[in-house]
């Protein structure tokens, strides 16, 4: 039955808000460590740091949804996960308040996006998930973190510095 199937998402903390990764995506998560800036990149890439020899743009998820960054605290860390750019996969790093905990969400406790009153761009949701008297936000992490789009960010924040 269409009920019955549910998949895995790993939960993480903004502020008071629950959002949600498919756990198919999510290589590590890490405690959080210093990184080296990188200059004239937007305000949401926090810097890169070197993963067992790779290197990992980071991005602050307060920042790139728009709101102020958050300080860094004791339960602050990052998710490491994989991201498409013309069918390559990409590492990304994402600076989350907590992680929470894995848990199964039903497909029928999906509903699509609000269209309004949303605190995130809608295109950035795929999914609003019910658990329980909580909803979780279910990002979509092809649009959220699209390679692509962050990178003519970079360009324009590039473009505005006077020579």
């Amino acid at each position: 039955m269409a009920g019955d199937h549910s998949d895995q998402y790993l939960t993480f903390l903004l502020g008071e808000e629950v959002f949600a990764l498919d756990i198919r995506s999510v290589r590590e998560i890490i405690q959080y460590v210093p990184m080296t800036a990188v200059p004239l990149m937007p305000a949401f890439v926090r810097g890169v740091i070197n993963l067992r020899g790779a290197v990992v743009p980071v991005i602050d998820l307060h920042a790139r949804f728009g709101r102020p960054s958050a300080p860094v605290g004791k339960k602050t860390c990052i998710v490491i996960f994989d991201s498409l750019r013309d069918g390559e996969r990409t590492e990304l790093g994402l600076v989350v308040d907590a992680v929470s905990e894995v848990v199964d969400i039903a497909a029928d406790a999906l509903e699509p996006p609000p269209s309004f009153g949303a605190a995130v761009r809608r295109d950035f949701i795929r999914a609003i998930g019910k658990r329980a008297e909580r909803f979780v936000i279910l990002l979509e992490p092809d649009r959220a973190f699209d390679v692509d789009e962050m990178a003519q960010l970079c360009a324009r924040s590039q473009e505005a510095v006077p020579a």
